[in-house]
């Protein structure tokens, strides 16, 4: 039998990222090849985000793209997948003809069946399950990321109920995977040469919170740094009051913990965070951050802030762009705030016009990629161990790589000016000069880690 081809587009975050590559673990080899050209595919399959309207717009742009290829490529099936048929099933019913098969995020493992289904049908289907959904170290995956690093997720769904976030409607309550599970995946990609793990869920501090059995991350951390080939663990996505003491000192104190937090604090006036439902307020968040800069050398601190909440005023908005400014951060993120139909945040009043949203993200970028730049300058000398990921995008005549305090996707890179290293291979580098985002350095001769 002639096998199906199929391709893949995923969009959003790294949590869909592994969501899509289940997906494509279950689809058997004997009746499916993956390939890479949409155009060649007989089946389309767009992972989709919906976390804010900019996510819902792009999702819409690439099944309309992709679409496309049933007129003038070979596709034969188009199937949108993911967050947003989790949460538009109806409409996108009536509003995309072009699609034949809608799955939500809990339905990677029916979708042979789903697939065999609707093969033989005229009109399309809406196949959407309960989000109760989630993998574990027997699943089958397709992994798509580099030979030398991978994302594994510790845990589905969320349980803080952000007055802004959708997310909860999207993924379920927080259901957490045991400390057993994630510790059979990390080694098992250990002995597939992965040298570094990305932890990842809405929230990793709430991790095990679930569950009956003792699961945190802390006892999870401990059982991962005995992984003799694992070189780096990254912790993403940490909810500000549930970094606990115990995690700060084992950040501090084990050398395979990289010293990275991503904590999205969101904004820093009190009266915004109580309507944002968030449970910790600024006192708390300059405390943290203060703690955590005393305890963990060379911490490197990555957050996300929203501007444009509803009832935001210029003194507010001031108050947190001088927050920034302050320099407590390498990293931040701003995202405009998107009135998401469903959430607490969209009945209130005081909806900020777009255009001073935009204003406002504009004004705290500009002022943090000043404090970057002088945090990278401040690197200038140093010698940082580094993890090799080949050309850069801009010229092949520079190898470029990241740090540890530099995750993947989401953060700058190392440039490479002189000596040679292979592909996930760990060297010393000595950092030369800087942009806002990237360092430039040299290989430190003989240094291979």
């Amino acid at each position: 039998m002639k096998k199906l081809k199929i391709s893949l587009v995923s969009l959003g975050c790294p949590k869909n990222l592994v969501d899509a590559e289940v997906m494509l673990g279950h689809l058997p080899a004997e009746r499916f090849e993956i390939i890479a050209e949409d155009e060649l595919a007989d089946i389309i399959v767009v992972n989709t985000c919906s976390f804010i309207q900019d996510a819902k717009e792009e999702s819409i742009e690439t099944i309309l793209d992709v679409a496309d290829y049933k007129q003038t490529g070979k596709c034969r099936m188009l199937i949108v997948s993911g967050c947003l048929p989790q949460r538009y099933q109806e409409e996108l019913a009536e509003q995309l003809p072009e699609v034949d098969l809608f799955m939500g995020t809990s339905d990677a493992p029916r979708i042979v069946a789903l697939i065999d289904r609707q093969f033989g049908r005229k009109e399309s289907s809406t196949e959407i399950g309960i989000p109760d959904y989630l993998y574990d170290h027997s699943t089958p995956r397709l992994n798509s990321s580099p030979f030398y690093t991978n994302y594994i997720k510790i845990a589905d769904g969320c349980s803080n109920h952000c007055s802004y976030c959708i997310i909860p409607q999207l993924r379920g309550a927080l259901r957490s995977r045991s400390v057993e599970s994630v510790v059979t995946e990390a080694r098992a990609l250990a002995e597939k040469g992965v040298r570094e793990i990305n932890l990842i869920a809405q929230d990793i501090t709430a991790y095990g919170a679930d569950r009956q059995d003792g699961a945190a991350i802390e006892p999870l951390l401990r059982e991962l740094v005995k992984i003799e080939k694992l070189d780096w663990i990254r912790l993403l996505y940490a909810y500000p009051d549930g970094i606990s003491d115990e995690l700060i000192a084992l950040i501090a104190g084990e050398e395979k913990i990289c010293n990275y937090l991503d904590i999205p604090l969101q904004h820093i006036d009190d009266q915004i965070l109580k309507q944002m439902n968030r449970r910790l307020d600024s006192a708390g968040v300059k405390r943290l951050l203060q703690r955590l800069r005393q305890q963990i050398p060379d911490l490197t601190l990555r957050t996300s802030f929203i501007v444009g909440f509803p009832g935001e005023s210029a003194a507010q908005f001031e108050k947190l762009l001088h927050f920034v400014e302050e320099g407590h951060f390498e990293r931040v993120g701003v995202f405009a705030y998107s009135r998401e139909e469903g959430t607490g945040a969209a009945k209130l009043k005081g909806q900020i016009p777009d255009r001073t949203k935009q204003s406002r993200l504009r004004r705290l970028m500009i002022a943090q990629a000043k404090i970057s730049f002088e945090h990278n300058q401040a690197l200038v000398g140093s010698i940082k161990k580094v993890l090799v990921e080949g050309f850069s995008e801009e010229t092949e005549l520079l190898l470029k790589a990241r740090s540890a305090g530099q995750a993947p996707d989401v953060d700058g890179c190392c440039l490479i000016t002189a000596g040679q290293a292979e592909v996930g291979e760990m060297v010393e580098l000595r950092i030369s000069d800087s942009s806002e985002y990237d360092l430039i350095g040299e290989i430190v001769e003989d240094s291979g880690c």
